[in-house]
């Protein structure tokens, strides 16, 4: 890698880490890999979201080897949301996001967002907890939220950057960590690949 190289690949099809890492300055490649991310018996949040993270960097980096591509960092994350031991992933149907906002609801949750960084056999892992409070929602929020669109393809069935922004009262921790990257945590990491930021 050159000194001014600031290409990566990026395992994730999510806009938002994309548009965290552009405005970091990195230069991406997409590269698509597919896995189970069920959750396994009794893994904790923190687990789940740390061995998808790594899971999606293997992955990812047995395309670029299989396809001969040029070596370069790769980084995967992955977001979930837990409240009281329970992992809420995206809803399945309307009905599933409407039981996850209810439960939201007036009280706090944890939005955890694990980065893995891989290149060659080097890898590197960090994970963001934030707490998101949610002031209480009538039902007439959580449906005018449904009815938006914007629950279906997030953790937690909402979206801290989108319409749901208004949903919450106060975080503790990364706000961009909500948003599916940390930008803290992904700049630690990808300086550990020589990468620098001002």
């Amino acid at each position: 890698m050159t000194a001014n190289d600031t290409r990566i690949y990026l395992s994730s099809g999510s806009p938002r880490r994309r548009e965290i890492l552009e405005q970091l300055g990195m230069h991406l490649e997409r590269i698509h890999a597919d896995i189970d991310e069920s959750v396994r018996p009794g893994e904790s949040a923190v687990a789940y979201t740390e061995r998808l993270a790594r899971s999606k960097a293997e992955a990812g980096w047995q395309v670029v080897v299989s396809c001969g591509l040029p070596s370069r960092p790769l980084l995967a994350a992955d977001t979930t949301v837990a409240m009281d031991g329970e992992i809420f992933g995206k809803p399945e149907n309307a009905d599933d996001a409407r039981r996850m906002l209810r439960a939201f609801s007036g009280r706090s949750h944890q939005a955890i967002t694990s980065v893995a960084v891989r290149e060659g056999d080097k890898v590197r892992l960090k994970t963001s907890v934030t707490e998101v409070f949610f002031r209480p929602l009538s039902e007439q929020d959580i449906e005018r939220y449904l009815d938006s669109g914007e629950p279906f393809d997030k953790a937690g069935a909402y979206g801290i950057q989108g319409k749901a922004s208004v949903f919450v009262e106060r975080i503790h921790g990364s706000h961009s960590g909500v948003m599916g990257l940390p930008i803290f945590e992904t700049a630690a990491l990808l300086s550990e690949f020589g990468f620098q930021f001002p």
